[in-house]
């Protein structure tokens, strides 16, 4: 059988998720075969092309068995090849290019683009070739990891043991084209607040944060489409530990970035280390700290985006003394910095400004930096953007980018144990943020990177290109991943059990659970046990059919996570059965105690049982402290919760419980659909359960599918959409509703943490009326004034703004409440009318839904 040669060069097109026309298992009349693939490159194109390419041929041989070695010279005993190659580096490339077997002209000039495509003939002795041509550097590493991904080599067969997809064969359809470019320019991951996992975890398998930790990073992020990073900072420093750091950046083409309070290439580490003991403070120590920052650029000679401005020492705020004027000084000292180590104007050199916690504050009041200057803004640290540019704004050269939080240290609680972000809501804040023309760079801080692996990739790939990932097409997304990583015969149902467990974990972070997190009333502590144990008994399930080898990877993304906070619940539900249970001295009160110390003692074998993966590969790794909690910093140990115990020969009372007549209103057979009734003294309404929904001209009604913390959310589009006075030509959805009260009722909507980000007076805004009355502008959020603080803490840790507006109907029966859309941006997941019964609880009353 002959050898083929895989030749891989740059080429620019737009492309779906997945390229189902482009790898195939089946043979066709347009199909070329490429098992036992020899790989053909330049050996003078870039490092990270090379690199690409070796790595492709070990994918190859790992799903074929097949040997696909790499060779610089062209065999004529070959008749099929595939090339890699740059543009503008690889002499394979420009050849075909000259004698016009392949055209460029759609990758000029671009950033990041790449193109595959088949050529007959390429050269002399060779029949055919599949040909994989990039823009630049990173376009043609990018092309060749779409193809491992297609071939069947997730992103994440090494951070997450997912075994390779073998198959028999591999084909390539001859008649397919694909083009791709990037939509975002910068796309990162930030490695933050890594003790005590990832920090232990480094130092037992390569030493510590060194050159060997970040091959594997870098190739991860590669494999992903992302190009940018700031590496772990806490005690560390990126360019001074280790020597080869900045080498191994430059190979695998990374662009190194540092910290937003991390000014000019300088990790905060070394400041305590070099900084001769002087205070870090410009006023004090102007010349020692320009000193400090020319090193950091005049060592930083590869691939970068400069931090400029200046916060506190250690990530904390500037004094209250300090003045607008003396910020835009030190800015303007650090760009002639860069000028005179580089050697060209500043602007040349790509910076960023974070406006991040109290830095906003200052860009507020006025202080302003040079227009080349990328705007980096930022969420509050719990995945709600703080600021937007207003689509009326003038563009910016350098643009705008998001420093986005996926795991967080700070008020009102820690969260870095277990993944807690919901696929729809980042999807939500980030098409909130490119739909602004927020841009150039988005980063987003990933923790110790394991266990985000679903986030990390849905917020590279959204990055890539937002137009391709609708609201509707998350759900399938995670479908496809799942698929990606363990096949398709359970996709469907993996894709479920990541949905949901992110969900659940995101309506409390499991470091803000206790006892008194969920109420007994409507049987929500029951449920909310139920719904972790039916997502642990199909986990479990589907792990009993999986493969020996897949089971590691399994346990690692889907199982841990769902049986970790399903006991985690359960234990806190016990304590707060056993707190009950002791009040009222109910027989079964030790056995609930009983039952914490088991669960307690659980949760540690359950870490110990991720440990032990892979003869201990990931040893360290779920080692975060998440029980014991007394304020926002972790406690050094995990600490389980107080119980108490009755004495022997206590006279136990009985456990009684009283089921009456559950009165509710009276509705008609013939009631629409998406009709409600009170039921207890309370309707209570999911949001995307409207009876009707009435659109404008321009602006229009969509549902955010799981969106929201018991079921859907609903917003209007475009979300850049001017704000609109209630009307009846503007957008407004009907609920039906049925009631046997009457007189004065309280409606309390419930809405997703949504913030100001135009810093507005007034905030966002939403109006509600009920029949006939005029409907109540009400703002959203104007209570908060920083996002760090206040009434913050209380939306964030509960993960729902809940407002309250009074109301009065004359008669019992058919009536209707009215939402209206004011600004866009705002997410409506519940409505719940009170008419005097209802009860405290943390997710609200259960739906009063009919049954049509």
């Amino acid at each position: 059988m002959k050898k083929t040669i895989l030749l891989v060069g740059l080429f620019c097109a737009y492309i779906q998720l997945s390229y189902a026309q482009l790898i195939a298992e089946t043979s066709s009349p347009s199909s070329i075969a490429l098992s036992g693939a020899t790989i053909l490159v330049d050996a003078n194109d870039y490092t990270v092309v090379n690199k690409a390419a070796h790595f492709f041929s070990t994918d190859m041989q790992s799903v074929t068995l097949k040997e696909s070695s790499v060779q610089n010279i062209i065999s004529k005993s070959n008749k099929t090849a595939i090339i890699i190659g740059s543009v503008d580096k690889s002499s394979l490339i420009k050849q075909l290019i000259q004698q016009k077997k392949i055209a460029i002209a759609d990758l000029k000039g671009k950033w990041e683009a790449y193109k595959i495509l088949t050529v007959k003939n390429p050269f002399k002795g060779i029949d055919q070739a599949l040909v994989v041509v990039g823009s630049d550097r990173r376009g043609t590493a990018f092309a060749v990891f779409e193809l491992s991904k297609q071939i069947g080599v997730s992103p994440w067969y090494w951070w997450a043991d997912v075994p390779v997809q073998t198959k028999k064969e591999i084909y390539i359809n001859s008649n397919a084209t694909i083009t791709d470019a990037p939509k975002v320019k910068y796309r990162g991951i930030f490695i933050n607040d890594e003790a005590p996992a990832l920090s232990n975890w480094s130092k037992e398998k390569f030493g510590g944060f060194n050159s060997k930790f970040y091959a594997k990073v870098f190739e991860l992020m590669l494999r992903l489409k992302s190009n940018y990073i700031w590496p772990a900072m806490w005690g560390n420093a990126f360019y001074d530990d280790d020597s080869l750091n900045i080498k191994v950046a430059d190979d695998y083409a990374i662009v190194i970035g540092t910290s937003h309070h991390e000014p000019l290439m300088r990790a905060h580490a070394e400041w305590a280390k070099y900084g001769k003991k002087q205070k870090w403070n410009y006023d004090s120590t102007e010349a020692g700290l320009k000193e400090f920052w020319s090193i950091g650029i005049k060592r930083a000679w590869n691939e970068k985006i400069v931090s400029v401005g200046m916060r506190g020492d250690g990530d904390e705020p500037m004094s209250r003394e300090t003045a607008t004027a003396l910020l835009e000084r030190i800015v303007k000292d650090q760009r002639k910095i860069i000028a005179d180590v580089t050697g060209k104007p500043a602007e040349q050199t790509p910076q960023l400004w974070a406006l991040y916690k109290e830095v906003q504050d200052y860009y507020d009041k006025g202080m302003r930096v040079p227009d080349d200057v990328t705007l980096l803004l930022c969420d509050d640290n719990w995945g709600n953007l703080r600021k937007l540019p207003k689509p009326t704004e003038k563009p910016r050269k350098g643009g705008y980018g998001i420093y986005y939080h996926f795991d967080y240290v700070g008020g009102p609680r820690n969260y870095k144990w277990l993944n807690t972000n919901p696929l729809p809501r980042i999807w939500e804040q980030m098409h909130l943020a490119y739909e602004h023309h927020v841009n150039e760079i988005w980063i987003v801080n990933v923790g110790d990177i394991k266990p985000m692996e679903l986030p990390i990739s849905f917020f590279l790939d959204y990055a890539w290109n937002p137009d391709r990932i609708d609201a509707n097409d998350v759900r399938p997304y995670t479908e496809k991943w799942a698929a990606q990583q363990f096949g398709t015969k359970h996709a469907n149902a993996i894709a479920d059990l990541l949905a949901k467990y992110a969900k659940y974990n995101s309506r409390r972070k499991p470091e803000m659970l206790d006892d008194k997190t969920y109420s007994f009333f409507y049987g929500e502590w029951e449920n909310v046990v139920n719904d972790y144990n039916e997502l642990l008994n199909l986990a479990e399930e589907i792990n009993n059919q999986l493969t020996a080898e897949q089971k590691d990877a399994f346990f690692q993304l889907v199982l841990h996570p769902i049986k970790a906070c399903a006991n985690l619940n359960e234990l806190y539900y016990n304590v707060a059965l056993n707190k009950e249970a002791f009040k009222e001295k109910y027989e079964r009160t030790n056995e609930y105690a009983d039952k914490v110390k088991e669960l307690y003692q659980k949760d540690s074998l359950i870490t110990l049982e991720y440990h032990r993966l892979n003869n201990g590969k990931w040893n360290h790794m779920m080692s975060q402290t998440h029980i014991g909690y007394t304020y926002w910093q972790q406690p050094p140990f995990n600490k389980m919760p107080a119980v108490q115990y009755l004495p022997e020969g206590t006279q136990y009372k009985d456990e009684i419980i009283t089921i009456g007549k559950i009165p509710q209103a009276d509705y008609p057979k013939n009631a629409k659909p998406n009709s409600f009734f009170e039921q207890f003294e309370v309707i209570s309404i999911e949001a995307a359960h409207f009876t009707k929904a009435n659109n404008s001209k321009t602006i229009s009604w969509k549902v955010l599918p799981d969106l929201g913390r018991t079921g859907d959310a609903v917003t209007t589009f475009p979300v850049t959409a001017q704000q609109q006075q209630p009307s009846a030509t503007t957008p407004f959805l009907e609920y039906e509703i049925y009631t046997y009260s009457k007189d004065s009722f309280t409606i309390h909507a419930y809405f997703s943490p949504s913030l100001n980000f135009f810093n507005t007076e007034n905030g966002l805004q939403y109006a509600i009326s009920v029949d006939d009355e005029a409907p109540q502008i009400i703002s959203l959020n104007k209570e908060d004034k920083n996002s760090i603080s206040g009434i913050w803490n209380k939306w964030v840790g509960e993960n729902i703004i809940i407002k309250t507006s009074k109301h009065r109907i004359n008669t019992p029966g058919k009536h209707v409440i009215k939402y209206w859309m004011v600004n866009s941006g705002v997410l409506l997941q519940k409505i719940v009318a009170d008419f005097g019964g209802m009860e405290k609880s943390y997710l609200g009353p259960p739906e009063t839904k009919t049954n049509n």
